[in-house]
């Protein structure tokens, strides 16, 4: 596979963030697709094409980890990276029960985040 058929959909309430992680990835020549809610999550994952997801936990309609078994069903082999701002003992445990590929605390910086999606690509 070619790293420019490499698909991504990056779900994030937050404008700034969802924009700086999409020029980001575009930097490093994956397609990516962006959206705010679960709403548009299902609708385009339903869409199917898309190899990882970029999931915030904070989501308008629900918490990511309780959308995680919707999308799964969506796209069974869909690698889930599910991204949060603030952490705490109680929501990692929430998020690790999920069958996600990786969990990710944005405070821990981009290096992080860049190599676990190389591994999503690259089992």
């Amino acid at each position: 596979m070619a790293v420019s058929e490499k698909r991504i959909l990056v779900i994030d309430p937050n404008a700034r963030a969802r924009k700086s992680l999409e020029l980001l990835l575009k930097n490093e020549n994956y397609q990516v697709e962006t959206g705010k809610g679960l709403s548009e999550a299902i609708k385009k994952v339903s869409q199917g094409g898309f190899d990882c997801l970029i999931l915030d936990v904070d989501l308008p309609e629900m918490k990511g980890y309780e959308a995680v078994s919707i999308l799964k069903n969506l796209a069974p082999d869909i690698k889930i990276i599910m991204t949060t701002d603030k952490n705490t003992k109680r929501r990692e445990a929430r998020v690790r029960e999920q069958n996600i590929f990786f969990y990710f605390i944005k405070s821990f910086g981009l290096d992080e985040l860049k190599l676990a999606i190389k591994n999503a690509f690259n089992p």
